[in-house]
């Protein structure tokens, strides 16, 4: 019996190394991927003869060694967009500046700073990302103002964000403007948005931990490549993943909800309903 030796488009691509199988997706979707000078669909085959180009460039097919595969941490500085596309000023790829290509795990929000990981394989990436509802992230948090253990206790509680309310975490004060607090949610600007419905605004915002990695010694723009013991724990961790998109049931809808005004955020005791989760 012949092995198949066909893939999925966006493995295809991702295992290349060029992007993860969900920016491959997006380059599809945008007409921006070839295959065989034809404008193929989402969930198309890539047989072994078949060229294969993003933006008029050929993506080579790449070897099934996983030796061969990069695994790296990187302290992401402030101002540092986490996109491949080389036309995005100070994007991730330009500023690591590694010999081989590589694309970031998840992303972290230009004005952000911290922990993020890069790597070369695409299956890995899927992996932790599709984990990522059951694996801490752990970021240090200033605040504008004094912190209170009221904000503490409904920053831990939950807050409600973008049609839902965020999962129970653990929020440890550890100054008078900081606070350190451990997720296993990706919600787009989570910790911002949950600040601010709380009438705070952050103003330094550090991931200093992934899973079993931390931020260490790195200074902002430096990497370096994970440690055998490390890429252990991490698939071992990541080894129950199905690779699928986690379902969404367990978030609980909330209804649409009018923005408070900066005055009604300023007086919160004038405003009865400020703090009441919709």
């Amino acid at each position: 019996m012949t092995p198949r030796t066909e893939k999925r488009l966006n493995k295809f691509i991702s295992d290349s190394g060029f992007c993860s199988r969900r920016e491959a997706d997006r380059l599809v979707e945008q007409n921006r991927v070839t295959i065989n000078n034809q404008i193929p669909e989402l969930g198309t085959k890539v047989q072994p003869e078949d060229i294969v180009k993003v933006d008029g460039k050929p993506i080579m097919a790449v070897r099934e060694d996983k030796k061969d595969r990069i695994y790296i941490a990187y302290h992401k500085p402030i101002g540092i967009t986490c996109t491949t596309e080389h036309r995005v000023k100070e994007n991730i790829i330009d500023a690591v500046g590694h010999p081989e290509r590589v694309f970031p795990i998840g992303r972290l929000d230009k004005p952000s700073e911290g922990l993020i990981f890069l790597t070369s394989d695409g299956d890995i990436v899927n992996k932790i990302l599709r984990a990522e509802n059951a694996h801490d992230k752990e970021y240090l948090v200033t605040v504008d103002k004094p912190i209170t253990q009221d904000f503490i206790q409904k920053m831990a509680q939950g807050v409600p964000i973008l049609d839902t309310v965020t999962q129970p975490c653990t929020v440890t004060q550890q100054s008078r403007f900081v606070f350190t607090i451990i997720l296993t949610q990706g919600l787009n600007r989570q910790i911002r948005r949950m600040t601010e419905y709380l009438g705070y605004r952050v103003t330094r915002l550090i991931r200093n931990r992934i899973m079993n990695v931390t931020l260490g010694k790195l200074k902002p723009n430096e990497w370096r490549d994970l440690t055998p013991t490390e890429m252990a724990e991490i698939n071992q961790a990541v080894s129950g993943s199905s690779k699928v998109a986690a379902p969404k049931s367990h978030l609980k809808k909330q209804p649409k909800k009018r923005a408070f005004t900066a005055k009604e955020r300023s007086n919160p005791r004038k405003n009865r309903n400020f703090y009441k989760k919709g």
